[in-house]
């Protein structure tokens, strides 16, 4: 099969002038080892920098480089969302602009491909990231695992390569809040990871700040599962049975007259603590409405406002 498929690179852009010329060229180098059919769709998330500029004399160069500019900054996720529905290849390979993800792992990742999976994983084993970013992606990934009953690897992120029946499954899902990993995981497949090299970032920073993690975690948790709920309403039942308990247990000591004055500490201790839970639940149940608002409005998760060299969609 190698050499009479067609391979789609597809690369969210961001902050990625100075990035942009020798992703396509190593791009360019290492796909051409794998087929002469194949295409670089570059989207643009509205970046401040002059990515689009770039991108644009990049399309005038090869007809190969497809170019799509979004009309505002919608997020990593959904740009990915917007070159995937532009895809025209049999395998669709997602990465980063930063070229952190090796463009040459392409191969290997291919090679893989071929044995007979439908989307195979690059796995970071030794990833070149600030300690706050491995942090946090580990915590990400215990947290989500455990509030969504999933299993995320955090040395695994967007980069591998997926067959089109797996990218069609994929945007075929109707969340409104897309997150790319956990989506590919969710649609299942013959599915597998290997080892890749992980590069050190050139220059600049990453994009995402604490805050926009924080909001992507409780964002991707929300959309992916009601565990939260369900936590809720555990925690409510336990605490109904030990304010039984507790109940039960003043009733003896009152009968058997060991209680003489009751404590208005516990008292206010109680109506805090118990009204703090209230409050919180009905707080996670009031996100949980927002959020089934936004999805019953039925808004685009993306909008394309400029393409270049746009794609004939098999």
């Amino acid at each position: 099969m190698e050499g009479s498929c067609k391979i789609s690179v597809v690369v969210p852009v961001y902050m990625g002038e100075d990035f942009l010329q020798e992703l396509y060229e190593r791009t360019r180098a290492a796909v051409r080892t794998l087929t002469p059919d194949w295409e670089l769709i570059l989207v643009n998330d509205a970046s401040p920098d002059s990515s689009w500029e770039k991108i644009k004399d990049l399309c005038r160069q090869d007809q190969k480089v497809k170019g799509i500019n979004l009309s505002r900054n919608f997020g990593q996720h959904y740009a990915i969302t917007a070159g995937l529905n532009r895809v025209s290849g049999d395998w669709i390979v997602v990465m980063d602009c930063d070229l952190q993800d090796v463009p040459e792992e392409i191969i290997p990742l291919f090679k893989k491909a071929m044995e007979g999976y439908d989307s195979v994983c690059a796995q970071r084993v030794l990833r070149h990231d600030s300690f706050f970013k491995r942090l946090s992606s580990k915590l990400f990934n215990k947290i989500f695992s455990f509030m969504t009953d999933t299993e995320l690897d955090s040395s695994i992120a967007n980069f591998g390569i997926y067959h089109r029946k797996v990218i069609h499954a994929i945007l075929s899902l109707g969340d409104s809040i897309r997150y790319f990993p956990t989506m590919v995981q969710w649609v299942g497949f013959n599915r597998c990871a290997i080892p890749v090299r992980h590069a050190e970032r050139k220059s600049g920073k990453s994009s995402y700040s604490f805050r926009k993690l924080c909001f992507l975690a409780v964002n991707t948790m929300l959309a992916f599962s009601d565990k939260p709920l369900r936590l809720f309403v555990f925690i409510g039942g336990f605490m109904s049975i030990f304010s039984l308990g507790m109940a039960v247990a003043y009733l003896i000591l009152s009968l058997l007259k060991l209680i003489t004055v009751h404590g208005f500490a516990s008292i206010i201790f109680s109506i805090w603590f118990l009204g703090g839970i209230i409050l919180m639940s009905i707080g996670v149940i009031g996100v949980y409405i927002g959020k089934i608002f936004s999805q019953v409005k039925n808004r685009p998760t993306f909008i394309i406002s400029e393409e270049i060299n746009r794609i004939v969609q098999k």
